[in-house]
């Protein structure tokens, strides 16, 4: 079972590669029905890891039996583990949602949508920076390929924005590595550890400028302020079931900063311990604060779901840049609602657009009324992204501010509740245009009939409803069964924060065949 480690890469990167081989000359029952084989298996293998490493011990895979120096190592402990089960459940209503008929139109969808997999589980997994770089191309390219396949006009036009954003970011992401590695002679994770802790006061400030850099692609994949301007266009113009997946693509850098802060840039770095914590609770609060005011500001509930990610990026920056266990352990629990529920919200707005039809999801038009379950759709995901009770949000923002120093008390309580009461705001009258000022409430405000045509309106599929309720539900449950996975959480931060075991087993493992 030693081997299971690396199911959550292959297996999707397998299924794809079938997949692409198949589309040409199968159906898309087929295509279809091989997805669903591969995300069951990749559900199973997430589950059985997720099984291990609940356990509290760390493991260590050498693919193809190389040194970790030379090849690629994966390294399981209880964030990774917490990770790929995440992006497994996600997948689910994701894969579901574009099977109500949108897969047809998107040439290479499952396989790209398989690829995406196995390039984020990978990005999780690896114990390595420059294979945490080549996981972030295989996701990113994917993703090219899903948000700009059958696109046009304005979706083409933010998918490009997209594309050249993430291709300056990958080689500033190269140029930190090899900086790394000509300072500290290595990649490995648990190596630069070591390594770090051995730099002399003289050299720190190179290593700071390398890591300074890296740093920056991790904020910037994230979306942190000043360089979150490519994601609010980008995930309105993704089709939903893409938009929804992608709600975990910002957490990828999210956890990539967490990886390297914890285990890198620790209390144990001497020279380098803590750096960067200061600025980037800084910059994480003026990112909550600003994702608020885009709620509220937002025309289109694409637009508002866009800046929904910003807010929970912010508030994952902000518990985890005071890196103290409990933040960072509420951080890990708010990090899964925020996917689930910022992944429903972008459904609920494609289900809104085809309900109204031409007027689409924008609000300050009125259009006929729509079907009751899509406004109690829409009422517990807004109720779950703003943070009130008793919904998972709530739960997460409540531990993060409970856990909080003194010290930072004033900043942190008003940027958070700030911020979730301008996102309350904004959901409020996003629900309230959407769902109560309908065509016959303002029919004396002269809105001309054509606006909103009923012949244009698209009737809803059983998979679209089931894929977002599915969505809210995951969100149900983690209030529901709270107690246990906050138990997880705090064990896994407390792991994340005492990376001697990390470091120790990293370093003893060694080939089992081949001799270096």
């Amino acid at each position: 079972m030693q081997h299971l480690v690396l199911a959550p890469v292959l297996v999707p990167l397998l299924c794809g590669a079938i997949l692409l081989l198949l589309e040409r000359r199968h159906s898309s029952l087929v295509l279809r029905s091989g997805a669903w084989i591969g995300l069951a298996l990749l559900l199973a293998a997430s589950i059985a890891l997720f099984a291990r490493a609940s356990a509290g011990g760390v493991e260590v895979y050498l693919l193809g039996d190389w040194p970790a120096r030379l090849g690629i190592v994966l390294m399981l402990d209880r964030l990774g583990a917490l990770m790929v089960l995440t992006t497994s459940l996600l997948a689910i209503p994701c894969l579901l949602y574009a099977c109500a008929g949108w897969d047809k139109r998107a040439l290479h969808f499952h396989a790209l949508f398989q690829i995406q997999l196995a390039g984020l589980n990978g990005a999780f997994l690896t114990g390595d920076v420059f294979n945490l770089f080549v996981f972030f191309e295989v996701l990113l390219i994917s993703s090219y390929g899903l948000l700009l396949s059958g696109g046009r006009g304005e979706r083409m036009k933010a998918g490009m924005h997209y594309v050249v954003f993430n291709i300056v970011a990958s080689t500033l992401f190269l140029v930190a590595l090899a900086l790394v590695y000509g300072l500290l002679g290595s990649l490995n994770m648990a190596e630069l550890a070591v390594r770090i802790r051995e730099v002399a006061e003289e050299d720190a400030a190179l290593v700071r400028a390398a890591f300074g850099l890296m740093l920056v692609v991790f904020c910037a994949k994230a979306a942190l302020l000043p360089m979150y301007l490519w994601l609010p266009e980008t995930y309105a113009r993704a089709p939903a079931a893409v938009a929804a997946l992608f709600t975990i693509m910002t957490k990828v850098g999210l956890y990539s900063l967490l990886r390297v802060s914890t285990l890198m840039l620790g209390d144990g770095a001497n020279a380098l311990a803590g750096f960067g914590r200061d600025t980037l609770l800084m910059f994480g609060v003026v990112t909550l604060l600003l994702g608020g005011l885009g709620v509220v500001g937002a025309l289109r509930l694409r637009i508002s779901a866009s800046y929904l990610v910003l807010l929970s990026a912010g508030t994952l920056f902000v518990a985890f840049a005071l890196a103290r266990p409990d933040t960072i352990a509420a951080g890990m629990y708010y990090l899964p609602h925020s996917c689930f529920a910022g992944a429903a919200m972008f459904m609920i707005a494609h289900i809104v657009q085809r309900e109204r039809g031409e007027v689409g999801d924008r609000l300050l038009q009125p259009a006929p009324p729509m079907p009751r379950l899509t406004g109690l759709l829409y009422m517990v995901a807004a109720v779950s992204l703003a943070g009130l009770p008793p919904l998972s949000g709530f739960i997460g923002k409540f531990l993060l501010l409970a856990a909080v120093p003194d010290a930072a008390t004033a900043l942190v309580y008003a940027a958070v509740l700030v911020s979730s009461l301008l996102a309350l705001i904004g959901l409020s009258r996003t629900g309230t245009r959407l769902f109560w000022r309908t065509a016959a409430v303002a029919e004396d405000e002269a809105v001309p009939p054509a606006a909103a045509p009923r012949s244009a309106r698209t009737p809803v599929g059983k998979r679209e409803i089931a894929a977002t309720a599915l969505l809210l539900c995951y969100g149900v449950a983690m209030s529901v069964f709270a107690a246990p996975i906050l138990r997880y959480t705090d064990a896994a931060a407390r792991q994340l924060l005492s990376p001697g075991d990390y470091i120790r087993e990293a370093r003893a493992a060694t080939p089992a065949v081949r001799q270096p």
